[in-house]
């Protein structure tokens, strides 16, 4: 798969209820890592300061610590 076309996390979230008179302070955060267990990314979002999402994602071996991030 090109990895152009990789859907970013951030296009799976969506505010529910969302009020479009209403501003939203956005908060996220992203890690990813390898070691010997494996590789993996994750994402965690706060809508004005509460947790709203946090996401885990398992990546294929041959993915570096910097993809990953």
């Amino acid at each position: 798969m090109n990895y152009r076309r990789w859907p970013h996390p951030a296009k799976a979230i969506e505010l529910k209820n969302k009020r479009h008179d209403m501003h939203y302070k956005l908060d996220i955060f992203t890690d990813g890592s390898k070691q010997e267990k494996g590789v993996g990314s994750g994402v965690t979002i706060f809508v004005d300061g509460s947790l709203t999402h946090h996401l885990r994602y398992k990546l294929a071996e041959k993915y570096s610590n910097n993809q990953a991030e």
